[in-house]
């Protein structure tokens, strides 16, 4: 089978909506990967996509990794994401943001956005005047996943060294957004000698500067020689040719899909880098935001995200016990969970946390 329906059927994806408002000019895709845990949340990603098959391949990438996050993770949420076909920087206005909301109400309730690449708190406000269930509007989540993304590199540079200790350690941040900027300053309150790439040089630059670090060029970043790389952007990072260029140690960040392909895994654990599944240690947003619908306090959040640190050892115990890649080992992670909740219902129905 060909077209949606044969990317959707085989990946097990539930729904995929495509949206258009002529008004707006608002271009859209929102995709239901998995609702056993409950109902799928995603960010909502805004980026000029070069083509709309490009944009459907992300948005059902992203959906499917959100899945597998919040099952890794013991949330109780499903996974989904959308994607809106625009430049933020040029076209976003509270008319597109409205309209794009009216098509997630229209889903009663399976899907729940949150923040994404080009979208922020104050957007999650608009879309939430048209969408009754929205994430994201008491906060940003991006400090819980650097929090999370920190916790996990410490479980990964013990894995590799010996002890947690980050002092001396080098590492690159690729990517000084929210999450990049704050793990940068993490890093650095550790002692790692941080260096801070952006394909924004003057964000780069800006970070850099705050934290006493240094700036590495886009460009160069992933092949750059550190003991840790902290991939904080878009996806991708690791494919046919950078898995042979690659000069670290460790591989743990909080970028989503940050193999082109699972096979890369397998390449990275032949060459001894160690991998940290990106869905797991970057969970720390999701568990914020699933006890922030549950209505319990930032520091009962924040005791939960520091569990992400766990969470990556026990992959890591497990990808050795099994002799597999990590990336393989959390997924089996996952899908047991998934496997153990199958026959209870959709938890989109079953439990609907506000």
């Amino acid at each position: 089978m060909t077209g949606v329906l044969g990317s959707m059927i085989p990946g097990g994806y539930e729904q995929v909506v495509f949206c258009h408002d002529r008004r707006t000019g608002l271009r859209s895709i929102i995709a239901i990967h998995d609702t056993t845990l409950g109902p799928a949340l995603g960010g909502v990603r805004m980026w000029p996509y070069a083509s709309e098959a490009a944009a459907l391949e992300d948005c059902l990438r992203l959906a499917r990794a959100m899945t597998y996050k919040a099952a890794a993770a013991g949330v109780n949420l499903g996974g989904g994401k959308s994607v809106v076909i625009a430049d933020p920087a040029r076209d976003k206005s509270e008319a597109l943001l409205r309209a794009h909301g009216r098509f997630i109400q229209s889903l009663g309730g399976r899907y729940i956005p949150g923040i994404d690449v080009g979208t922020s708190t104050d957007d999650l406000r608009v879309i939430a005047v048209e969408a009754e269930r929205v994430s994201c509007i008491e906060g940003d989540p991006a400090p819980l996943t650097a929090l999370g993304v920190l916790h996990g590199i410490r479980a990964c540079v013990e894995a590799i060294f010996g002890e947690p200790s980050l002092e001396g350690r080098r590492a690159v941040v690729q990517g000084a957004g929210h999450v990049g900027a704050a793990l940068a300053r993490m890093l650095t309150v550790e002692g790692a000698e941080v260096a801070v790439s952006d394909v924004r040089d003057d964000l780069a630059r800006a970070v850099a500067a705050e934290i006493g670090g240094t700036v590495v060029a886009a460009d160069a970043a992933v092949t750059s020689d550190c003991d840790i790389l902290a991939p904080c952007a878009l996806g991708a990072v690791v494919d046919d040719t950078t898995a042979l260029l690659l000069r670290c140690r460790i591989i743990a960040g909080a970028a989503n899909n940050v193999l082109l392909e699972p096979r890369h895994a397998d390449v990275l654990a032949q060459r001894g880098i160690l991998y940290a599944p990106d869905y797991v240690i970057n969970a720390g947003g999701l568990i914020f935001i699933e006890e922030e619908m549950l209505g319990h306090t930032r520091e009962r959040a924040e005791a939960r995200v520091r569990g992400v640190g766990d969470a990556v050892r026990h992959v890591i115990a497990r990808a050795r016990e099994q002799g597999t890649s990590t990336a393989a080992a959390a997924d089996r992670i996952a899908e047991e969970r998934l496997a153990q909740l199958a026959s209870v219902g959709p938890g989109w129905v079953r439990h609907a946390p506000h």
